[in-house]
């Protein structure tokens, strides 16, 4: 059975789950506690059950600390069972990506395989189930133009604002 608290951060409600081997899924701020109810739901389609650990606390204080600009890592034990041999290789390439930088997917493609794994390293960047833990938030196009984030444009936006990278990118 999984286990998650819901809480609310300056930006929005949030979520965070974990199975007996670690954190399993974030669920990046939304209006609403029901949405991140859902959002933690569809991860895996298991429900979980409402309740604290010292894991989910910990998790709870990196991604505050993390959202009020005062982390730029994460030291968490994650779950990452539910991805395919190929998301998890490219879930650790993506945990290399350091806070300020950006990387394109076929940055990340080189690294897992060769160029031509880009459009498969894209579904797995967009199946990542701990968005921010796993910033694949850094991660844009090759033309330095945004690129796609499964929790929305305008949540990446800010997130790469918080980092000061933003800037960096094509209009």
């Amino acid at each position: 059975m999984r286990r998650a608290i819901i809480f609310k951060s300056s930006w929005g409600w949030m979520g965070i789950s974990e199975t007996t081997k670690g954190i399993d899924s974030v669920a990046l701020p939304k209006g609403s506690k029901r949405a991140i109810e859902s959002d933690l739901r569809s991860v895996t389609g298991e429900p979980f059950e409402e309740g604290a650990s010292a894991r989910l606390e910990e998790a709870r204080h990196q991604l505050l600390g993390y959202l009020d600009g005062k982390r730029d890592t994460f030291n968490l034990a994650l779950d990452l069972s539910r991805g395919t041999p190929f998301q998890r290789r490219v879930w650790r390439v993506l945990q290399r990506v350091p806070y300020g930088k950006l990387r394109s997917y076929q940055w990340i493609a080189f690294r897992v395989g060769g160029r031509h794994y880009a459009r498969a390293v894209g579904s797995a960047v967009g199946a990542n189930p701990l968005p921010v833990v796993i910033p694949c938030h850094r991660i844009v196009a090759q033309d330095a133009s945004l690129g796609g984030f499964s929790c929305g444009l305008p949540m990446k936006r800010k997130l790469l604002t918080l980092e000061g990278t933003l800037s960096k990118l094509r209009s």
